[in-house]
């Protein structure tokens, strides 16, 4: 990222900053699995926000580029949600400094062990966690039978 500045900065997620992001998430979802279990359901904003959550949109030099979020599952135990960075600037380390990010914000909340989800047909995700020390785990809630879904677990 030769004199690229990655910005991580907090937004709601129902924000204008956001919204864009993770309405192209949603359509290369869709395109991925043909329909096949896209968009996500609806979340709730208030759950992305603090006190009991985070969401943070990645700028690249003042653009916003990628997104993800942050919720509450218990106590102990956050859920990652709608992790995306721009076909157009991946391979420079946005992702990985969106994921750095919420796992801190994982620690600031109190956590001590993080989930989520992603699927087969997102190599790049897949990559990505399993070289960022996540574990796979077993499949939780709605993914528990879904045979395109691949959950993941870190310990903070």
């Amino acid at each position: 990222m030769d004199g690229e500045q990655v910005e991580l900065v907090p937004a709601r997620l129902d924000s204008p900053l956001a919204a864009g992001l993770v309405d192209a998430l949603e359509r290369e979802l869709q395109v991925r699995y043909d329909d096949d279990g896209a968009p996500g359901a609806p979340l709730d904003p208030d759950a992305f926000a603090p006190p009991v959550g985070a969401f943070l949109v990645a700028r690249l030099d003042g653009r916003p580029v990628g997104c993800g979020g942050l919720r509450t599952v218990s106590e102990a135990t956050g859920e990652l949600k709608r992790m995306y960075v721009d076909p157009a600037v991946r391979g420079r380390g946005v992702a990985r400094r969106l994921l750095a990010g919420l796992e801190q914000a994982g620690r600031d909340l109190g956590h001590r062990r993080l989930l989520l989800e992603t699927g087969t047909k997102q190599p790049e995700a897949l990559a990505l966690y399993a070289s960022a020390g996540w574990e796979r785990a077993e499949p939780y809630g709605q993914w528990r039978d879904s045979p395109l879904s691949v959950c993941f677990a870190r310990t903070l």
